[in-house]
């Protein structure tokens, strides 16, 4: 693999309807995403869950998240991160509509 170097805030997608996920790096062990949401949610009645574990921080902007079986809700803002054991159904509840909420996503 040879050396790359950016900026997480450079040529920020413009977000139209759907949410944008962007490899960053990865293996066959390991995924980095970048994701920008513009007041994208997980559509109702839908849970999300991956097969790896994920660990989630947001960057820029603000969320809430929902663990499956909970009525708890997890509001998250710049700096905030959260582990999510594999398998563990979650959901998007909310993120700040018309303005960029930016996370980074490792699956593991």
């Amino acid at each position: 693999m040879s050396m790359r170097q950016g900026n997480i805030f450079a040529k920020m997608p413009r977000v139209k309807g759907r949410e944008v996920v962007q490899a960053l790096a990865g293996s066959k062990k390991l995924r980095l995403e970048r994701i920008v949401s513009t007041g994208q949610v997980t559509p109702e009645g839908v849970w999300l869950k991956d097969r790896r574990d994920e660990w989630v921080v947001v960057l820029k902007g603000k969320a809430v998240l929902r663990l499956w079986g909970s009525d708890r809700l997890m509001r998250m803002g710049a700096g905030d991160y959260v582990l999510i054991p594999r398998n563990t159904r979650h959901r998007v509840e909310w993120t700040r509509p018309g303005r960029a909420t930016v996370w980074v996503a490792v699956y593991f």
